[in-house]
C-alpha cells in the first residue's frame, strides 16, 4: 500500500489543500492528513476542530484519514509506513522554505522522499492565512472554503467581535 502524509496546519483546510489532498488520492492508495501545530503561529482552532473540519472535508475519499502531528515529521512519516510526504506549492516565495524542510527531512531519514504539488491555478493565491482575515473582516469566504468550514469560521469569529 503506497502511502503518503500531507502535513499542515490546516487551520482552516481550504479549497487549495482539498484540491492537493484530491490530486493526491490518484496517486496513492491512502493519505494521511497531519495536522500539526507550528509555534510560529497562532492557530484559531485547536487540532481537535481542525481534524473534524478535515475529516468532513474529505469524508467523500475513503483512502482519505486526519490526525493529529506531533513531534518529528519523519518519526511521524516512519510511523504512518508512508515513504513519502506531500507538500504544497503556491508560489516561488513558498519553494525556498519548502526546499529547506525538504532537504533536512532527507538529511534525518533519506528514506522518506518529499513530492511538491502545486494546486489548481484558481487556488495558488488561496491561503489559510487570508480566509482568516477575510472572514474577520466580515467578507465572503464560501468561493474558498467548504461551507462546514465557513460556518466554523463565522462562530468561532461571532466570539471574538
Amino acid at each position: 500500500m503506497r502511502t503518503v502524509v500531507y502535513p499542515g496546519s490546516f487551520d482552516p483546510i481550504t479549497y487549495g489543500h482539498l484540491d492537493i489532498i484530491q490530486r493526491a488520492a490518484k496517486l496513492f492508495d491512502r493519505i494521511v492528513v497531519a495536522i500539526a501545530n507550528n509555534d510560529a503561529k497562532r492557530p484559531l482552532f485547536s487540532m481537535n476542530e481542525r481534524r473534524e473540519m478535515v475529516l468532513k472535508s474529505v469524508a467523500h475519499l475513503p483512502h482519505v484519514e486526519a490526525d493529529k502531528l506531533t513531534g518529528l515529521l519523519v518519526d511521524y512519516v516512519r510511523k504512518q509506513g508512508a515513504k513519502a510526504i506531500i507538500r504544497g506549492l503556491r508560489a516561488v516565495s513558498d519553494f525556498e522554505f519548502e526546499f529547506q524542510l525538504a532537504l533536512m527531512n532527507r538529511k534525518l531519514d533519506d528514506r522518506v522522499e518529499t513530492i511538491f504539488m502545486m494546486p489548481k491555478e484558481s487556488y495558488v493565491f488561496l491561503s489559510s492565512r487570508i480566509v482568516k482575515e477575510i472572514a474577520r473582516l466580515g467578507g465572503d469566504v464560501s468561493a474558498f472554503v467548504p461551507l462546514h468550514v465557513q460556518k466554523a469560521l463565522d462562530r468561532k469569529l461571532a466570539k471574538t467581535r
